[in-house]
């Protein structure tokens, strides 16, 4: 070999290991992290149906009649007809993964839209099952766990159970029974799934209070709640204090009524921020009585005390400006507070505010048919006439108008439109 050629292959080789050993130490030395090579995410998991999960599917679908919903919004028999004939895969793939979807996502969330503005219900309800929803689908149809899977987004509740239960039992002739018990399922798929250990349960149709104390009904009270041209939005809040003595800002709901407030029924206007205000003195005359439990929330609903104590005898107590008028509310507030504090307070009529040491949830719910204290399905009326609206919601071919959204997620979080002129005044 010709020395020139041994000179520059000898020279190609020292430039090859200088390259290699400056790759190296560029690679795993000089570069920074972010710049290294993103590892490669698994795709995500795709549901791969058989003739056993196919079945496990169409026995779901079927099933969710005994959920109160209907068969037939699950293209059950598609579904069944796709079983007996067999067909093209990706066919029976892409049929059996939207049935799927659409009962587990109205197991989990509910099958009505747009509550908020439908039915002034504002109760969020937890998301995570939603967000994950493709491939938890996919999991338990791989794992053959479909069926499990699709019971456990059902809401747990023995309340829940009871109404399963008495839906069974109503023969379809009942038909009035038969759709309070569907839309109180329903709207039992709007809750969140964990109420927390203690709570204040407030069931507009019944117009009684809970108070629960783990599983157990610690308390009951007969309530007052909004009158239908004043209806009580249906929410969640957290008790965050009880007011002994408190004054009332007139909301301008009773201040349209044009009523005159005498100042020797403790009355006085107040100029805040440039806005008069009339408000009321504690005293016996008080319209919120001696004791508010108040609940932080955008519709400024609260519990209190009145001095008409006649509306607690009436069968019919949808008599209020929205707030909940609760009888014995001094008997409840010793159960979520201390005892000897709030009957200090009760001594005089000059106002103290008393701080709840741990957080305490409310729900104002609006179930026409719920279980007593025995267990036993009750319908109660429909004050707000919201059940046919609702049924009719749940009768309705979900293909008639389009694919259907879930837009109830952003709709639950905005106040109706006719509350928000009320935020910063107590209503009654």
């Amino acid at each position: 070999m010709p020395r020139i050629w041994v000179g520059a292959l000898a020279a190609s080789s020292v430039s090859l290991l200088v390259a290699a050993a400056t790759f190296l130490v560029c690679t795993h030395i000089g570069v920074p992290a972010e710049r290294a090579t993103a590892p490669i995410k698994p795709p995500p998991p795709t549901p791969h149906w058989t003739g056993a999960t196919l079945h496990q599917l169409l026995d779901a679908v079927n099933a969710s009649r005994a959920e109160g919903l209907r068969p037939q919004d699950y293209r059950r028999d598609e579904l069944a007809g796709a079983l007996r004939t067999g067909g093209r895969v990706a066919t029976i793939d892409a049929l059996a993964t939207g049935s799927a979807h659409a009962l587990a996502h109205d197991y989990a969330d509910g099958r009505v839209t747009h509550r908020a503005t439908r039915f002034d219900w504002h109760i969020p309800n937890s998301t995570a099952a939603l967000a994950t929803m493709d491939a938890d689908i996919a999991d338990a149809v791989n794992g053959g766990r479909l069926t499990a899977y699709l019971h456990g987004l059902l809401p747990q509740d023995r309340r829940y159970a009871a109404l399963r239960a008495a839906l069974d039992a109503t023969p379809d002739s009942e038909a009035a029974r038969h759709d309070a018990i569907r839309a109180s399922m329903e709207r039992w798929r709007w809750m969140p799934r964990a109420l927390g250990t203690n709570y204040i349960w407030v069931n507009v149709p019944s117009y009684r209070l809970a108070f629960y104390r783990g599983d157990r009904v610690a308390a009951i009270h007969d309530v007052v709640v909004g009158a239908p041209e004043t209806p009580t939005p249906m929410l969640s809040a957290t008790v965050g204090s009880i007011i002994v003595n408190p004054w009332w800002t007139l909301p301008p709901t009773v201040l349209r009524e044009g009523k005159r407030y005498a100042p020797e029924k403790g009355y006085v206007y107040q100029t805040i921020g440039g806005r008069i205000y009339v408000r009321q003195r504690p005293g016996p005359m008080n319209a919120l009585g001696r004791m508010k439990i108040d609940m932080p929330n955008a519709w400024a609903i609260y519990l209190h005390d009145t001095p008409a104590k006649s509306g607690f005898l009436r069968t019919d107590r949808a008599l209020s400006h929205g707030c909940i008028r609760v009888k014995d509310i001094a008997t409840l507030a010793t159960q979520l507070y201390d005892p000897a504090a709030i009957d200090g307070a009760l001594q005089t009529y000059q106002m103290k505010t008393l701080e709840m040491p741990t957080r305490l949830p409310v729900y104002i719910v609006y179930f026409t048919a719920a279980p007593d204290a025995n267990g036993q399905i009750v319908t109660y009326g429909d004050p707000y006439a919201r059940d046919p609206e609702l049924i009719a919601a749940l009768n309705r071919d979900p293909t008639a108008s389009g694919t259907k959204k879930n837009t109830a997620i952003h709709d639950m979080m905005t106040p109706v439109a006719a509350n928000r002129a009320i935020n910063t005044a107590d209503r009654l």
